[in-house]
């Protein structure tokens, strides 16, 4: 296997605009699609183990869940969008045909062996996925001198160690380890959350201006060297805190800090402008959920209301509709098709929202309704993917409809 994933590019090949399969063309192809169906299949699931109607797998209900959202959907998104984006920053190419094959199909077996009862494969496989996709993007940074994105390499190596983690928490091994408890319960999903926080808050800060900018006319969307520095700062803050053991009031502070930061942020960026193109309203609703969660876990943090609220308004609010937003953006262009969201996407973006409205506020206003909110918000979310993949799977499989390469 070792010698596959050395090698990052096959010759490619000669096709006519639009004909024959290009699923291995680049790796934003099988991995959005890959990411997609886990979407659309694990959520119902997860609802149907809730309500006690289906049993566990080897990583035991919540575990499971949170594990395939972090680790498998939202790690699939990161490949894929970083092989991509690796690519144009560094001039070089990263992993496609047998390569690319190669690391989908053991993303696959990852996520059959989390419901499997063997999970130091489970483990290892895990750990492999992210690991294998840092090689492979760290061989095309390098080789086009791309410094400047080193860091995300370091991040999907943060992602292995939370991984291996949280399966070393499941096995009962993790409390064993000579590690003081606060950090030990801090290195499975907290860390895992907190990187995932962080790689958005880097790209949002790249690229909502500049989409903001480029596709609403008179929109002046601006980046402030300052604020930047504030909100990314922030959120390694809160990294640190949670890595230490910080919970209850003495988390106040940096919560308030970074909803501060990325308040002013989000404001330079003048999200009231976007609302007549979904492309872009998308991306800033997505971005109004991070100051909701950071909002939600201060009060959560003050005993006011479930921490879990302020979870799900970071996963479904925030990481769903970002996600949903820029998978939608990147294919088009990257298929050579114009950035214009149509009806169905338009219906997925409002399905995602939707769903991150009921699970967030239908229990802290009903508290009673938690199970309805569980399943409503399931029904919306699968909906959303299965949208996706319904307008989305066939351009994927093509290539582009201009002939170029990607």
């Amino acid at each position: 296997m070792s010698k596959v994933f050395l090698q990052l590019q096959e010759p490619p090949l000669r096709r006519r605009p639009g004909e024959g399969l290009a699923l291995w063309d680049l790796g934003f192809r099988p991995f959005y699609l890959l990411a997609a169906t886990l979407a659309l299949l694990s959520v119902p699931l997860w609802a149907l183990q809730f309500s006690g109607l289906l049993g566990h797998g080897g990583l035991r209900g919540s575990a499971w869940h949170a594990h395939e959202m972090v680790f498998g959907y939202a790690l699939a998104i990161i490949i894929g969008f970083l092989f991509t984006a690796g690519r144009n920053w560094s001039g070089q190419p990263t992993p496609t045909g047998r390569p690319l094959m190669g690391l989908a199909a053991l993303w696959v077996l990852a996520r059959v062996l989390v419901l499997s009862p063997w999970l130091w494969a489970s483990l290892l496989v895990n750990v492999a996925v992210p690991w294998l996709a840092a090689w492979g993007l760290w061989r095309a940074l390098h080789a086009g001198g791309n410094r400047r994105n080193y860091f995300f390499v370091g991040l999907l190596l943060a992602i292995g160690l939370a991984t291996a983690a949280l399966h070393l928490s499941e096995l009962g091994l993790l409390a064993q380890l000579p590690l003081p408890a606060a950090l030990a319960r801090g290195l499975g999903l907290p860390l895992a959350l907190d990187l995932l926080l962080f790689i958005i808050a880097v790209m949002a800060g790249r690229v909502l201006p500049m989409f903001s900018n480029n596709g609403v006319p008179g929109m002046n969307a601006r980046r402030d060297d300052r604020v930047e520095r504030a909100a990314l700062g922030s959120v390694l803050l809160l990294a640190a805190g949670d890595a230490v053991g910080l919970s209850g009031p003495a988390m106040l502070l940096p919560l308030l800090a970074a909803l501060v930061a990325h308040g002013w942020r989000f404001a330079l960026w003048q999200p009231w402008k976007t609302l007549r193109n979904p492309l872009v309203w998308v991306l800033h609703a997505a971005y109004a959920w991070l100051l909701l969660h950071l909002a939600l876990r201060a009060a959560a943090a003050l005993q006011w209301l479930p921490a879990s609220l302020a979870t799900h308004a970071l996963t479904i609010g925030l990481i769903g509709l970002i996600t949903l937003g820029m998978i939608t953006r990147t294919a088009l262009g990257h298929t050579g098709r114009p950035l214009k969201a149509g009806p169905i996407e338009t219906a997925a973006y409002l399905a995602m929202l939707a769903a991150a409205l009921l699970r967030v506020f239908l229990p802290l206003l009903i508290p009673a309704a938690l199970l309805q909110a569980v399943w409503l918000s399931a029904a919306l979310w699968a909906t959303a993917f299965a949208l996706y993949l319904w307008r989305y799977g066939p351009m994927l499989l093509r290539p582009r409809i201009d002939g170029l390469p990607g």
